[in-house]
């Protein structure tokens, strides 16, 4: 991996960039211009749909289906309630019932 080419890459708007993410769009020519391609907010949200799961197991498939599912033309991740932790705008109705919901279990 070229360590010139993963510092251009952009990162979110709260989040940075994490490693295991970095090298997998360093990886993959056409997932990172994809990448580039999309905002900064999309950015974020695809980092934090990444590092918001609790597994490592889980994490790797989501670092997986990030580079697959933009290739695919999703621009965010699919069926996921959004980051929570903008400081930009408060937390939706829709998000908090989920949040506390989840807290629940």
């Amino acid at each position: 991996m070229d360590t010139k080419l993963t510092k251009k890459i952009s990162s979110g708007t709260v989040h940075t960039m994490p490693t295991d993410l970095k090298k997998a769009l360093a990886s993959d020519a056409k997932a990172l211009a994809l990448w580039q391609d999309i905002t900064p907010l999309a950015r974020n949200e695809w980092i934090c749909w990444t590092t918001f799961v609790k597994k490592e197991e889980t994490r790797k498939d989501h670092v997986k289906r990030v580079v697959s599912e933009l290739k695919e033309g999703m621009r965010r991740p699919c069926c996921w309630l959004g980051c929570m932790h903008r400081a930009d705008k408060s937390v939706s109705p829709s998000v908090q019932w989920a949040l506390n919901r989840r807290s629940k279990k």
